[in-house]
């Protein structure tokens, strides 16, 4: 009697037999020369998966947005580099063709920059597909030592930019069915010590990227952010100085390391890619594992 087990193979949406099943994978089964030409397909098809494709990559001079950048060229999109450092930008498209890159410097916190920003893209390159928000400051201190000046400053750069990127971006992300990536934090996710500020601002991407989901995700649009623990850039390179502060993050990373930039920019490229066609309003820690832990200290450590 024929084996009852069903497999859901066939592409009218038939479900296959164990029998048909294992016929229709002898006939599909790759001879080793077949198998070589089918890795590097696939390994050509990851490395253009942006080919055609418009980027805008926001606090695109150093770190996170630095190396978002270049995967996105790497893999073959038109890349709009945005940041308030002109010769920042032009560092970051170095070694690439510069037919394919738009330096637009400018401060994505200023609504009106932000418009001609996404105007001159889509003026440029016809169109955009995605935008990574990534632009972003802390400033560190105790709370009662804040200043109204700080709170607008980090509300304006890590929040406002956001808002104002979306919103002029999504006309155009609708015409190409593209999609946002937001740059939260594991701050973000919980509070920290001495970050009040930057701890509301990042809460608020998490929370906004969940909603702008809901709305778009329907109509096309996927809407995701990343949560990155500490990461290795130009703006921690002065807390990299202390071995108190490093071997403090060693310990609640399992990794036992902070991030590179790099390794950012290629979580952000999956959600941005096809290949996360079916992930929406996620916030997905990037983290070496912190958020694993429940907080309590390492027995094994302590203990062993």
């Amino acid at each position: 009697m024929e084996e009852q087990q069903r497999h859901p193979l066939d592409r009218a949406g038939r479900l296959l037999s164990t029998r048909q099943f294992d016929a229709r994978f002898a006939e599909r089964r790759l001879t080793p020369l077949n198998k070589a030409q089918h890795v590097l397909r696939l390994e050509c098809r990851m490395m253009n998966r942006f080919e055609g494709k418009v980027v805008v990559v926001t606090g695109a001079g150093s770190g996170i947005g630095a190396g978002t950048a270049r995967r996105f060229l790497q893999e073959g999109a038109f890349v709009v580099v945005n940041g308030r450092r002109e010769h920042k930008l032009r560092e970051t498209i170095v070694g690439f063709d510069a037919a394919k890159a738009l330096v637009h410097p400018g401060d994505v916190s200023d609504e009106a920059y932000v418009k001609r920003l996404m105007a001159d893209t889509v003026t440029k390159f016809g169109k955009l597909d995605v935008l990574v928000n990534n632009a972003g400051m802390a400033i560190f201190g105790p709370f009662a030592q804040s200043t109204t000046q700080d709170w607008r400053k980090v509300m304006g750069t890590d929040l406002d930019s956001v808002y104002f990127a979306s919103r002029e971006a999504l006309p155009h992300l609708l015409k190409t069915k593209g999609s946002i990536v937001n740059l939260s934090s594991a701050s973000g996710l919980g509070g920290d010590w001495g970050m009040s500020a930057y701890n509301a601002a990042k809460g608020g991407v998490s929370n906004f990227t969940r909603a702008l989901a809901l709305e778009y995700g329907s109509r096309g649009v996927r809407i995701n952010a990343v949560a990155p623990s500490f990461t290795s850039t130009e703006a921690t390179s002065e807390l990299e100085k202390s071995q108190a502060i490093i071997a403090a993050f060693r310990d609640r990373l399992p990794i036992g390391r902070a991030a590179a930039p790099e390794e950012i920019a290629g979580v952000i490229a999956f959600l941005a890619s096809e290949d996360a066609v079916f992930v929406n309003g996620v916030i997905l820690p990037v983290d070496g594992g912190l958020q694993a832990s429940n907080g309590q200290p390492n027995f094994l450590s302590l203990l062993g």
